[in-house]
């Protein structure tokens, strides 16, 4: 048996798989984000154990004698958070999360100290971890100068499992302190932001073994033996889930916000468009990620504008529309990041009409961010991996119509799996599984269907995305 834990930002999902990844019994609980302050995110590290725990108990009491052979367990985690410890291992602060923005003035002066760029693989940009040190070291000095260790969420919680300070290459790619192409700390970066290799946890491949359940926990659970993987950060662990390991994979994850994955054989940039460039949680593999920050966020706004849900709104959507909305939306709500890298962007309906209504309003919201999708693709393939074809994943994934939507902006075939449960806690119990030494664990899903992009509304959708992207530079 092999454990998953997926710890995101609202709560931690446990997923417990046999030898033959049938799944057995899942758990989950709950978290909650504080905002002290405007653009502040926020979460006590201790929570996270806590929900870990309410997690695998409900995991236990749904299967018991099943839980008792545990082989292995990897997490799966939300990226960037910064989680600072003292010499004795104590959260000095609530860890910062990756939707915080305090950090944003320091981004400018840490790209002129170092070469974030070429060795990160991405741009500084507030969300991720080093910004975040600089700030509190302007801002929390006495903080700080106690930190003896840096954590990202997943591996705070592989140090209580474990005892150890470990981390994988896809979660430490998320800092902007790894060197990206050697899958090794860069003295450089760490230097920019006043710390040093000390302050790291350990690195291993997210495949790997990074230490062994502690004996206090192995005797609590009734458990033997149990290895626990590197793990994953949340986008690599998914593609573990689906099989996403070969160069040109590629899955859409169509969620709160919106990501294009695709992995490579090798470490290729393109931060002028500001896609990201990663390691992947297995060795010698790396992926790009273009990613939107409101794709179902977007629907659900306009759902809560109107007092509706948002698959009430699909519901009057053509699974195949004909032809494109009237009206034009900009789904910057949150701000971009592929390929505009413009935290202070904002949303615009244009081309509103008297006789336009709620119907013409979602289906340009729904194209907006098929569109915005599309811009991912175009950077990614300007790094050189050009893509055909993308498994989809996610809640807006339910909508046939957002499928033959994105398909036709995209020019890609997208690939729906027969059953929505691959994903973060899959991967990381498929990690569990190759740590503990099995092999060929990393299968695709089986296929319900394709959605190739329909010619006509592909034509059609060619023109409308001109438009949507000439207006964006000329908006103030």
């Amino acid at each position: 048996m092999f454990l998953g834990l997926d710890l995101g930002t609202s709560g931690v999902k446990a997923l417990l798989i046999d030898d033959a990844q049938n799944p057995i019994a899942e758990g989950h609980a709950p978290l909650t984000v504080g905002r002290p302050h405007p653009n502040w995110s926020e979460q006590d590290p201790n929570t996270w154990i806590t929900a870990c725990e309410a997690a695998i108990a409900a995991v236990r009491a749904k299967a018991p004698q099943a839980f008792a052979a545990l082989k292995g367990i990897a997490v799966s985690g939300q990226m960037h958070g910064a989680t600072l410890l003292d010499e004795a291992d104590n959260p000095l602060r609530p860890a910062i999360l990756w939707n915080d923005g305090r950090s944003a003035a320091q981004c400018e002066a840490l790209e002129a100290r170092a070469d974030f760029r070429a060795i990160g693989g991405n741009i500084v940009m507030a969300g991720f971890t080093a910004p975040k040190l600089e700030w509190v070291r302007q801002n929390e000095p006495e903080v700080f100068a106690k930190t003896r260790k840096v954590l990202l969420p997943k591996d705070y919680v592989g140090l209580w499992l474990t005892g150890r300070h470990m981390s994988d290459m896809s979660d430490a790619a998320g800092t902007l302190w790894l060197d990206v192409g050697k899958r090794d700390w860069s003295d450089a970066l760490l230097a920019a932001t006043g710390l040093d290799r000390s302050h790291m946890p350990q690195l291993v491949e997210g495949s790997e073994s990074a230490g062994n359940l502690r004996p206090e926990l192995a005797k609590a659970w009734g458990v033997g033996s149990v290895v626990v993987a590197g793990g994953a950060g949340d986008n690599a662990a998914t593609a573990c889930g689906l099989g996403i390991t070969k160069p040109g994979d590629a899955f859409v994850s169509l969620g709160t916000s919106g990501v294009l994955f695709t992995t490579t054989d090798h470490y290729a940039t393109n931060t002028k468009s500001a896609v990201h460039s990663f390691c992947h949680a297995l060795p010698d593999t790396w992926h790009q990620m273009g990613v939107i920050l409101s794709a179902t966020d977007s629907l659900n706004w306009l759902a809560d504008l109107v007092g509706r849900s948002a698959k009430d709104l699909t519901t009057a959507i053509d699974d195949l529309p004909s032809a494109a909305s009237p009206v034009t939306f900009l789904p910057y709500l949150s701000g971009e990041r592929t390929p505009h890298n413009a935290p202070d962007a904002s949303a615009s309906f244009l081309g509103l009409k008297r006789q336009h209504g709620l119907t013409e309003m979602t289906q340009a919201v729904m194209e907006g961010v098929a569109f915005a999708l599309n811009d991912c693709r175009r950077a990614i393939d300007q790094s050189g991996v050009p893509l055909t074809s993308a498994w989809v994943v996610g809640g807006g994934s339910q909508s046939k119509a957002w499928l033959n939507m994105i398909a036709a902006a995209t020019g890609l075939t997208l690939k729906v799996p027969t059953s929505g449960s691959q994903g973060a806690a899959l991967g990381a119990a498929r990690l569990a599984m190759a740590a503990s030494g099995m092999t060929d664990v990393f299968g695709t899903p089986d296929l319900q269907e394709s959605i190739a992009p329909d010619p006509a509304l592909a034509a059609i959708y060619a023109e409308r995305q001109k438009l949507f992207r000439n207006v964006y530079p000329a908006l103030p």
